[in-house]
């Protein structure tokens, strides 16, 4: 088969005019090929190249014919160079073969041939080249019948599964990842195979792991992914408080819902609504602190108090042991996950200004976000139900366009500042400005007065002569 019509890019000319100049045996392989025969690659911003020879010899060359002569990146230790044009970044890598210690996934590397390179590859869908030679220019080497994967949506391995995936674990990961961006199904051996070497998983460094999870995450259908990670045994090793939600306890005939499944369906449903990988997070960890809150009274049955609270002291412990960031992101993440009951209970109950006003406040820019996190809690397969939860939301968010426009509490900045009280009232810094600007605060959150510079002077002079400030 030959494949012409994939190489329209300009680079590919030019690294075809390079090889031929070294008299290198020069093709593109991997992910660029598979997207192309998908018919995914609309925007293109990595290409793999493999030279029968040198790889940074190629690169460097590819780097003198280009006009703008990009900056060559060379990484000695494996063989391997990076250059950039445009908005791509292209790998050079020599052809090669790897063997493995039993404690690494760092391969011993020697020189081989295009078939010794494409024996290494982690799945037949990988492992597609075309030839960028000017003989034989646009034809496909596909040793391992990896098109009819791709036409039959499977992902193998080209070798021996238990060899592949006990030399590099992470490429367990990568089989379930690729499953659930694609769609595709893993071979049964290969599933089974993943199954057998899960503890192998512990030799990959959690930010590898997290960079897998995280497209996970982010593809069409994430539960897809979590239910594969489940299923061989890899999850219990990665996300031990995901599995504490499975399963189903039952006393005295009274049971609760398998927080787990539940869990993947709000995923699932947020995942219709939003790109965001921290607020799918989020959703993934929302409740995470139903398994240590849980607990059964004969009076109420089950109960999970203060589930939102222990969740979100987990999502640090939880970044901080999978070496995600600390920052904003982390802080977003536990905010959405403290919060996310909030606008629930005040949908089940009457929708007081005041309640709509607290939580616009304590929300702050993420209100959407939360709303969104609690629009997508609703699994009822109830379809009464259904539509009275999102009938009630929509009544919150009603009120809260109402109480936004009326009270401007969003980002609420106090009416009168620090400086104004004590000037007006001859003080220094201390507890007393603390105390009459949390008053003011309070008094507007609640309604008492309008959120107005008029009326919370006016409150403050009352308060500072509750307190004893003034006579």
């Amino acid at each position: 088969m030959n494949l012409k019509n994939a190489l329209s890019l300009p680079i590919f000319n030019n690294i075809s005019n390079a090889a031929d100049a070294l008299e290198l045996e020069t093709y593109v392989i991997g992910g660029f090929v598979r997207d192309y025969l998908l018919k995914r690659n609309k925007e293109v911003k990595d290409i793999d190249v493999v030279a029968v020879g040198s790889g940074i010899a190629l690169a460097r060359k590819v780097s003198q014919i280009l006009p703008n002569k990009p900056k060559v990146q060379v990484f000695k230790t494996y063989g391997t160079a990076m250059l950039r044009s445009g908005n791509m970044d292209i790998e050079f890598v020599g052809a090669r073969k790897e063997s493995y210690a039993t404690d690494s996934r760092n391969p011993v590397v020697e020189d081989g041939t295009l078939e010794d390179d494409q024996n290494r590859r982690d799945f037949t869908i990988n492992a597609l080249a075309i030839k960028l030679n000017d003989n034989g220019y646009g034809d496909l080497i596909d040793p391992f019948d990896g098109i009819s994967d791709l036409e039959r949506k499977i992902i193998r391995t080209p070798l021996d599964p238990d060899i592949t995936y006990s030399d590099d674990p992470l490429r367990m990961m990568r089989a379930i990842r690729f499953a659930s961006q694609l769609d595709f199904m893993i071979e049964r051996t290969s599933l089974e195979s993943i199954t057998k070497n899960a503890e192998r998983i512990k030799i990959i460094t959690n930010e590898r792991i997290v960079d897998e999870l995280n497209k996970i995450m982010l593809s069409p259908t994430p539960s897809k992914g979590f239910l594969l990670l489940e299923k061989t045994g890899l999850l219990p090793y990665i996300l031990p408080e995901l599995m504490a939600l499975k399963g189903i306890d039952e006393i005295e005939g009274q049971k609760h819902k398998d927080n787990f499944y539940h869990t993947l369906e709000v995923v699932d449903n947020i995942s219709e609504h939003t790109d965001d990988l921290w607020l799918r997070w989020a959703a993934l960890l929302h409740d995470i602190g139903k398994a240590p809150t849980k607990k059964f009274s004969k009076k109420v049955g089950w109960t999970f108090h203060g589930h939102e609270f222990v969740g979100s002291k987990m999502v640090y412990k939880l970044f901080k042991r999978l070496k995600m960031p600390l920052n904003d992101k982390m802080k977003f993440v536990q905010k959405m996950v403290l919060m996310s009951s909030r606008p629930i209970v005040i949908s089940e109950d009457h929708v007081t200004d005041s309640a709509v006003r607290r939580l616009i406040f304590d929300a702050g820019d993420h209100i959407e976000d939360l709303m969104t996190l609690c629009e997508a809690d609703i699994t009822t397969k109830n379809p009464k139900r259904f539509k009275r939860y999102h009938n009630n939301f929509k009544v919150v968010r009603e009120k809260m366009k109402e109480v936004e426009e009326r009270d401007h509490v969003r980002n609420f900045q106090p009416p009168v500042s620090g400086e104004e009280i004590m000037e007006a009232f001859n003080l220094k810094p201390g507890r007393e400005i603390g105390i009459l600007k949390e008053a003011i605060k309070e008094a507007i959150l609640e309604g008492d007065i309008p959120n107005e510079k008029e009326a919370a002077i006016a409150f403050m002079i009352k308060k500072a002569k509750d307190i004893k400030l003034i006579k």
